[in-house]
C-alpha cells in the first residue's frame, strides 16, 4: 500500500499500529546471511565472462573523467587485454607516467597525467571509505578457521566475521587466484602498465567491501562518496580491463570463458583458476591462458607433458605441475631415475618413502627426488603421491624426509612417533 492510498474501510486500528511499528534489527547470523549472498553476486561480476556491457562501461568511465576535470575520451575497444598493449604502450595518452611521488609529477596535482590524477583520485575515496567502515580494506585479508556461523557463536566480532566473508574470499578469489595468474601471462614482466591498468569486474573484490558495509547498516557513507564509488561498481559491473589516458581510453572485453575449482581448505568460497583439459580462461580473440589448480603453465602442460619437455623447464612450479600432469610414477618409469632406497614414513604409517636419483643433466643440477604419500585424503577419497626434490647427499629417505621439516632424521622420526 502506497503512503497516498487510503486505509481499507474496517481496517483494525491494530493493523495500523503494526504498520507503524519499525521492524527489529537484524540478527549478526541474518547479516552474515546476506553478506553472502551479496558476496555471491559480486562473486559472480568478477568472473563474469560474456560480452561487456558498453554504454554502461563509457558511461561510468565519462563520469570519472568529468570528475577529475577532464573532457569524454576517445573509446577504443579491444577483445582482450594483450590486444591492448601495443595502444597502451605506444601511444603516451594512455601510458604516461604515475607515480604518486617523486620526481617524475608535477609539484601541483592538476598539472598530474591523468592516470595519476585518477589514482589520487581513487585513493582519496578510498582513505575516506576506510575511516567510515573502521579499518582499511586495502591489503586486509581476515580469514577465520571456522565457518562463519561457528565463529559468531564462538563470539569473533560481527565485523570480522563480515570482513572474512566478503573481503576475505573476494580478494583471494578475484585478487590472489585470478587477477594475480592473468597478469602473469597477459601483460608483461617489465611491469610497463603498472599503475594505468584498471581490472573492471576483477576490481569487484575492493568495492563489494564497501558496499556490502553500507547495505548491511554497518557504515555510512556521503552521498558523495557512494556516488564515486558507485562508478567503480559500475566498471566491475560492466568492462574488463582498461587504461585511461589523455583524450583516450582502451577498453578491452571480458573473457568468453573462466573455468575454477574451489580453494582446498577453504571454508568460506574462495576459489582459483583450472582446468585440467582446457584453457582456464579464454578471450575471443582466442587469447588463452592455462591453468592448473591455481597455477599458470604452458598449453604442453595440458595437451601433451612429457618427460622431455619437462627436464627442457626451469620453473619449479611448472616443472611440478606437468609431472603431477603425467604422474609422479609415470615421470619416474619415463625419465629412468634410478631408485636409492626404500622406507616406511614415519610419519604417516602404512605408507612408503622412495628415494630416486636425479642426474644433473634432467633438472640442471644434481638432486634426489623424495616420492612420498599425503596423509591427508583428496576429495575423491585418494592419498595423493608427490615428489619433493632433496639434496643430492641423502641416501635414507627418513633422513630426506626430515630435511625437507628441517630435522635430522633421528629427530623426524621421534617426533612422529610422540604423536
Amino acid at each position: 500500500m502506497s503512503p497516498a492510498t487510503p486505509p481499507r474501510e474496517g481496517a483494525s486500528r491494530g493493523a495500523r499500529t503494526a504498520r507503524s511499528t519499525p521492524p527489529p534489527p537484524p540478527s549478526p547470523y541474518e547479516r552474515v546471511a546476506l553478506a553472502r549472498l551479496l558476496t555471491d553476486d559480486w562473486l559472480a561480476h568478477g568472473l563474469a565472462a560474456r560480452p561487456a556491457d558498453r554504454p554502461r562501461a563509457e558511461a561510468a568511465v565519462t563520469e570519472l573523467y568529468r570528475l577529475i576535470g577532464e573532457p569524454a575520451p576517445e573509446f577504443v575497444w579491444v577483445p582482450s587485454p594483450p590486444a591492448a598493449l601495443p595502444i597502451v604502450l605506444d601511444d603516451p595518452r594512455t601510458h604516461p607516467p604515475v607515480r604518486l611521488s617523486g620526481a617524475t609529477l608535477p609539484q601541483q596535482a592538476e598539472q598530474w597525467p591523468l592516470a595519476a590524477r585518477l589514482a589520487s583520485f581513487v585513493l582519496d575515496l578510498r582513505e575516506r571509505l576506510d575511516a567510515r567502515v573502521g579499518h582499511s580494506v586495502r591489503t586486509g585479508a581476515w580469514p577465520l578457521a571456522t565457518t562463519s556461523e561457528q565463529a559468531l557463536a564462538e563470539g569473533v566480532p560481527l565485523r570480522r566475521v563480515i570482513d572474512t566473508t566478503v573481503h576475505a574470499v573476494l580478494r583471494t578469489t578475484l585478487h590472489g587466484c585470478v587477477r594475480a595468474p592473468l597478469r602473469t601471462r597477459l601483460l608483461p614482466l617489465t611491469g610497463g602498465t603498472d599503475g594505468t591498468t584498471w581490472y573492471g569486474q576483477l576490481d569487484a573484490h575492493w568495492i563489494a567491501h564497501y558496499d556490502v558495509y553500507a547495505r548491511l547498516g554497518l557504515a555510512e557513507f556521503g552521498r558523495r562518496d557512494l556516488g564515486r564509488l558507485g562508478l567503480f561498481a559500475e566498471l566491475a559491473r560492466s568492462t574488463g580491463w582498461w587504461w585511461p589516458g589523455e583524450g583516450r581510453c582502451v577498453m578491452a572485453e571480458r573473457p568468453t570463458e573462466i573455468h575454477t575449482e574451489p580453494l582446498p581448505g577453504a571454508l568460506h568460497g574462495e576459489l582459483r583458476l583450472h582446468r585440467d583439459d582446457g584453457p582456464a580462461v579464454r578471450f575471443a580473440d582466442g587469447t588463452e591462458v592455462h591453468v592448473l589448480h591455481g597455477t599458470p603453465v604452458p598449453p604442453w602442460v595440458i595437451n601433451d607433458p612429457t618427460a622431455e619437455r619437462i627436464h627442457g623447464e626451469r620453473n619449479v612450479e611448472v616443472r611440478r605441475s606437468a609431472i603431477e600432469r603425467i604422474g609422479w610414477g609415470d615421470y619416474i618409469e619415463q625419465a629412468g631415475l634410478r631408485h636409492v632406497a626404500t622406507a616406511g614414513d614415519p610419519g604417516n604409517p602404512g605408507s612408503d618413502l622412495h628415494l630416486y636419483d636425479v642426474p644433473r643433466e634432467l633438472w640442471g643440477r644434481p638432486a634426489r627426488l623424495l616420492l612420498v604419500v599425503n596423509g591427508s585424503v583428496e576429495p575423491d577419497g585418494q592419498h595423493r603421491r608427490y615428489g619433493l626434490s632433496v639434496p643430492a647427499h641423502f641416501d635414507d629417505p627418513v633422513a630426506a624426509a626430515g630435511w625437507t621439516y628441517g630435522l635430522s632424521g633421528e629427530h623426524y622420526a621421534q617426533l612422529v612417533r610422540r604423536t
